[in-house]
């Protein structure tokens, strides 16, 4: 086994690793994991299985299933891991947007079935608020954030706002708001020197004031939700700060839905109590590729296959 338990952190991923055929080999390997591929289809009440491993991509790409699909992969590769090795416990746990979600239900926050529920009404929420106040996002690459906090404040009016969103790791930052201000901002982007500013094919400016309009039925979902303190600390988008108490981390993925996700934060917080290898729990390995740019000293690992399980031995 490579891995220490007091250097190693679990890291979940969110939207945009999403693949058809994820898990399928995993399902067919480990009965764990075949069984929480099935709890999944019967509390959903559909077979999100077939579309996750069948496709067709249109259909998992819909938000309304992609962020289910990647929590399901999540905690039926965590499910596997805890099954091989029962008595290893990661440092900490983080998790990029939505995959906080999924960190939290690792850490025991909730339950595997009422973080489904909360995942699917959070796709659910995320989709209607994008169709009542349709925004964009966009890649924007070697601009430190600093100078893009005043690009996005500059291209913002009060009708149309934009602002960082994701910020991933030095050099690349996600902004998010209004269209036409987005525009504005990836002009203004490029002249404050970005090498590149790119319009992603979203219509869901997440992780913006434009989720607003469900933020009080999102409330509502996280309230009526049952948490319990955590078993292993969270590092939360919001803050990057550890989440341990079950109110922590309500308040946090309820905030989440409209503020930045401190990525480069919560990686420099993790590193900086000593973990110096992250395994991203589920499907693909974005994070880990961010992880690297963020400290290269740090060591990644995927672990959504089993060949990934294999791999760590």
């Amino acid at each position: 086994m490579k891995l220490n338990r007091t250097t190693t952190a679990f890291i979940f991923p969110g939207q945009g690793s999403q693949a058809v055929g994820m898990g399928k080999d995993l399902a067919d390997q480990y009965p764990v994991a075949k069984q929480t591929f099935e709890e999944a289809d019967a509390i959903l009440g559909f077979t999100l299985s077939t579309v996750m491993w069948d496709g067709p991509d249109t259909d998992l790409n819909d938000t309304v299933n992609t962020q289910p699909a990647l929590y399901i992969h999540s905690i039926a590769a965590h499910r596997t891991f805890s099954h091989l090795y029962p008595d290893f416990e990661p440092a900490s746990l983080a998790g990029h947007s939505l995959g906080e979600l999924s960190a939290l239900a690792a850490a025991g926050a909730f339950s595997f079935e009422d973080g489904l529920r909360l995942v699917r009404k959070r796709g659910e929420l995320m989709k209607r608020a994008g169709e009542l106040a349709p925004g964009g996002m966009a890649a924007i690459l070697g601009v430190d954030i600093p100078t893009l906090d005043k690009v996005c404040a500059d291209a913002s009016t009060p009708d149309g706002l934009v602002q960082v969103a994701n910020d991933n790791c030095p050099g690349q930052v996600v902004i998010s708001g209004a269209k036409p201000a987005v525009e504005r901002a990836m002009a203004g982007a490029k002249a404050a020197g970005a090498k590149r500013a790119l319009p992603l094919a979203v219509s869901i400016a997440a992780h913006s004031p434009l989720m607003d309009s469900i933020q009080v039925e999102w409330n509502q979902a996280v309230d009526a939700t049952v948490f319990y303190d955590l078993k292993i600390p969270v590092i939360g988008n919001v803050h990057a700060a550890a989440l341990k108490t079950a109110d922590e981390a309500r308040a946090d993925i309820k905030a989440q839905m409209q503020s930045r996700v401190k990525w480069t934060d919560s990686v420099r917080v993790m590193t900086g109590m000593g973990v110096a290898a992250f395994v991203e729990v589920g499907t693909g390995s974005v994070l880990g590729g961010l992880v690297k740019r963020i400290t290269s000293e740090a060591t990644s690992y995927p672990l959504g296959n089993p060949q990934d399980f294999a791999a760590l031995e």
